[in-house]
């Protein structure tokens, strides 16, 4: 049993203290620490009111040659990956912190304004779960709720420490507050994520796959009727292997205000009927949070948004030159969302929606409430929402969305150039669109497919037009995909493949069942996935930043 060092910083009246006494004047400790689990509950003495700053458990942990620490990012964008003592992280490049723009655009998306970004080789952070991994074995440390606060785990792999600290900054509390619930299990890769989730007794999935169409990767917002039913007809020689066709930003007259624009003069039900008469779901993107400049909620209720001390609207997302967000607990905002889901799902009639941008609701504790309580509540808001159709997650914190949202993005945008060599050179955040990161990511967080949610590892391609990628690149995107989601997304307008790639598409939209048995880092650009079609084993070999790969021999192309 591992003994872990406890401190806290917190004022009361106005007085700072800071302290890793168990027992003091203002509250008594009570630890609970076995193989298995890490508890930890403060109790307040009466009357006596903390406000909350900082609170951690610090331990020795001792890191050997070949450790892996897995980070899993802020958010569903965030670039999550296991990382050795060798490695950096890849940090916001300092200058941007000096100016202005970071904190109102570019760290919006991210934790770079409240975690201190690393600098050291073999020191890295990971939101509310982590393992550490050397070859086969596995050990887990992992949030049973992050429903008071985030847990945040933080390694010094060549100082052989872990902390566990808590994002508590906006909390004060004056009863019995459990700090920390840690499950602790070591196994195989599987049987300690099987061990974590039973211990959360996470919701069972309502779906196991979907695959289809999104229109946002060949237009972006400049979608009509026309394309949106054109497309439609495209996917009619696959249509077999479909089961949804979602339509993207461009619909609505502007974010925030959400009715359908001149561009589908028939207007969104006759669109959904369409949909629904190929035998498909019809799915529509939403931000319910957010509102532009342009918008008529930004113009008569600036009161609804979340806004600094002096009252100024803050920005909350660099989407749209800059979004801002609508506070969920000012009175009226809830009744406006809920009109929205109304329109969407009973009037318009689409079955599943992809609520996009939802960390801009929690980017700012207030109300006495920490980010991780402001996210778990507007997720739970949005789940009431949504009732018994699906709810796709997309630009959110992912221990929410455990066992609520129905499906959950688990990537980065991909971007339509594969390299993002440009990208990396600006080092602005690490929630860019990229192609390699979104792989990345959708090969870390695998282990969360039928777990916590199904799999959203957003799009792949196998158009030729309007791209910047590889046949190889396209296919290994592809198969990365097919192998380790189950949201499967295409934004092409099937119409205008050859049969070869129908067939190339049909492949990558049917659910298949595979199991990855491992998926190591040979060097930083190349990685080996060995998996099993249930029969007989396989290796996928490629190269991250090229995207060449065996992919064809794979495929039997």
């Amino acid at each position: 049993m591992t003994d872990y060092k406890f401190y806290i910083k917190y004022r009361v009246d106005g007085v700072l203290y800071g302290t890793s006494k168990e027992k003091c004047v203002h509250y008594t400790l009570e630890k609970n620490i076995t193989d298995e689990n890490i508890k930890v509950i403060i109790k307040p003495k009466e009357n006596v009111k903390m406000e909350l700053l900082e609170v951690k458990l610090m331990s020795e942990h001792q890191f050997v040659e070949g450790d892996n620490f897995f980070s899993n990012g802020f958010q569903a964008w965030t670039t999550s990956r296991e990382f050795n003592a060798k490695d950096k992280n890849r940090r916001i490049n300092p200058i941007y912190k000096v100016m202005d723009i970071a904190a109102q655009f570019i760290a919006t998306s991210g934790d770079f304004l409240f975690v201190e970004q690393e600098k050291k080789p073999g020191c890295f952070h990971s939101f509310t779960y982590t393992y550490i991994r050397n070859k086969d074995k596995v050990e887990l440390f992992g949030s049973r709720s992050d429903r008071v606060a985030y847990t945040i785990f933080k390694v010094d792999m060549n100082g052989n420490s872990l902390e566990i600290c808590k994002d508590v900054v906006g909390k004060t509390i004056d009863s019995d507050t459990v700090l920390f619930d840690i499950v602790h299990a070591v196994g195989s890769y599987d049987e300690v994520f099987d061990i974590y989730f039973a211990a959360m007794n996470t919701r069972k999935c309502r779906i196991d796959h979907m695959s289809g169409y999104t229109s946002w990767y060949n237009y972006f917002s400049k979608i009509d009727e026309n394309i949106i039913l054109r497309d439609l007809d495209g996917l009619d020689r696959a249509k077999d292997e479909v089961s949804i066709y979602q339509i993207d930003d461009g619909y609505q007259v502007t974010t925030g205000d959400w009715t359908e624009n001149e561009k589908f003069p028939h207007g969104m039900k006759y669109i959904v009927d369409k949909i629904h008469d190929k035998g498909y779901m019809a799915g529509l993107w939403v931000a319910p949070f957010n509102v532009t400049k342009k918008s008529k909620i930004y113009k008569e209720h600036k009161d609804w948004l979340i806004t600094d001390e002096s009252g100024k609207p803050m920005y909350t997302t660099v989407a749209w030159h800059g979004g801002y967000c609508m506070d969920m607990y000012v009175p009226g905002v809830k009744e406006y969302i809920k009109s929205v889901f109304d329109r969407v799902l009973n009037e318009w009639g689409f079955d599943m929606v992809k609520l996009d941008f939802l960390y801009s609701q929690a980017i700012y504790p207030r109300n006495n409430k920490t980010r991780g309580e402001i996210m778990y509540e507007a997720i739970d808001f949005l789940r009431e929402c949504v009732g018994d159709k699906l709810f796709l997650g997309c630009g959110v914190p992912l221990a929410p969305c455990f066992g609520v949202v129905d499906a959950c993005r688990i990537s980065c945008d991909v971007a339509k150039n594969y390299s993002d060599k440009a990208l990396r050179t600006l080092n602005l955040n690490k929630e860019c669109p990229s192609a390699i990161n979104a792989m990345t990511n959708t090969i870390a967080r695998r282990h969360l497919n039928g777990r916590a949610f199904v799999n959203d590892p957003d799009v792949f391609f196998l158009r030729d037009i309007n791209i910047k990628f590889t046949e190889d690149q396209k296919l290994l995107l592809g198969f990365i995909n097919n192998l380790m989601g189950d949201v499967l997304f295409v934004s092409d307008n099937a119409g205008d493949f050859s049969d070869e790639k129908i067939e190339i598409l049909k492949r990558f939209f049917k659910q298949n069942n595979n199991k990855v048995i491992s998926a190591d880092y040979i060097d930083n650009s190349n990685m080996s996935i060995v998996y099993t079609d249930g029969e007989n084993t396989h290796t996928l070999n490629f190269n991250l930043f090229t995207g060449e790969s065996n992919v064809r021999e794979l495929l039997g192309l």
